[in-house]
């Protein structure tokens, strides 16, 4: 393996990672950020609150989109295998 094809797939890497989390992350900050105004707005600060809406969001994300970030870890698994057989 040369350095080529080491940060090739080093940043294909990072590319999974971000379209594998990109989801949760972003769904949960939106949450957040509508819980946070809502709090601000109606006066309560309940930490318990964000914690359990962030924490359902995560899940239903996790069991609509799980098989396919779970195919796409796959696939790059694959791929780094691929290319230690072949490097």
């Amino acid at each position: 393996m040369d350095t080529a094809m080491i940060s090739e797939l080093l940043r294909e890497g990072v590319w999974v990672v971000i379209k594998v989390c990109g989801p949760m992350l972003l769904l949960s900050m939106l949450v957040g950020v509508l819980l946070a105004i809502f709090q601000a707005v109606t006066q309560i600060h309940e930490q318990t609150l964000s914690f359990i809406f962030k924490v359902t969001v995560v899940i239903i994300v996790l069991l609509v989109a799980g098989s396919w970030m779970m195919e796409t870890l796959l696939d790059y698994a694959r791929s780094l295998f691929e290319a230690m057989r072949m490097g």
